[in-house]
């Protein structure tokens, strides 16, 4: 395995904690059980991948023929339930302070590295239209998350808060241009760079798309 692979490898199964992590709070905020904080957590790191596949003909989805990360998902979810569980009297308060900055975290990682990875899986399967790659790596990106959401019957993230998926199409879209140029390996930091930087400063300068209200 040479060093691109092993670089790769890391970045998806960080995206898959992170999204996991992201998935299980949103249901251990909802007040799910066990059961539904592990289907929240792996439907918000593997639905966007699964969506992705979908769209490039990849049957069955990577996650059914490579299970390790619906696994590490799993494990994931269970390892921060418990956590919780154990320290929901004690700190339940301080947990629920500390919540919308959890999520920002783990919903900023994930949202980075699936862009990214989204573009790799387009351009290992040969693609190099610039439109289907950026498409790929939002769908990929967001699709986890938007699940999430409506499972959770709340509206989705992406569509109100932040400039969630506008943060997922400029990374993207530096990781297609700059692939040609700088080589997959450095296009692809630079996409997670991207998108970690323009979600940090929409949350800290309260950036959002314009909205009609009343």
């Amino acid at each position: 395995m040479d060093y691109l692979n092993t670089a790769f490898l890391i970045l998806e199964l960080t995206g898959t904690v992170a999204f996991a992590s992201s998935g299980a709070m949103l249901a251990i905020q909802k007040e799910m059980d066990l059961f539904g904080v592990c289907v929240l957590g792996v439907t918000t790191s593997v639905g966007g991948g699964m969506l992705r596949d979908l769209l490039l003909g990849i049957i069955p989805p990577g996650m059914f023929q490579k299970p390790v990360y619906t696994i590490v998902a799993i494990l994931t979810s269970t390892v921060l339930f418990v956590i919780l569980y154990a320290f929901k009297n004690r700190r339940h308060k301080r947990i629920a302070e500390a919540y919308n900055k959890i999520m920002l975290v783990f919903d900023t990682i994930g949202l980075g590295i699936f862009t990214v990875v989204g573009i790799h899986t387009g351009r290992s399967r040969g693609y190099d239209q610039a439109f289907l790659l950026v498409f790929l790596g939002v769908i990929t990106g967001v699709g986890g998350g938007l699940l999430r959401d409506i499972m959770a019957q709340q509206m989705p993230y992406i569509l109100t808060k932040h400039i969630y998926a506008c943060a997922s199409i400029l990374g993207a879209t530096v990781c297609v241009a700059a692939g040609p140029s700088a080589g997959e390996f450095l296009s692809m930091a630079a996409g997670v760079a991207v998108v970690i930087l323009v979600r940090l400063l929409a949350t800290y300068y309260r950036w959002n798309l314009p909205k009609i209200r009343g």
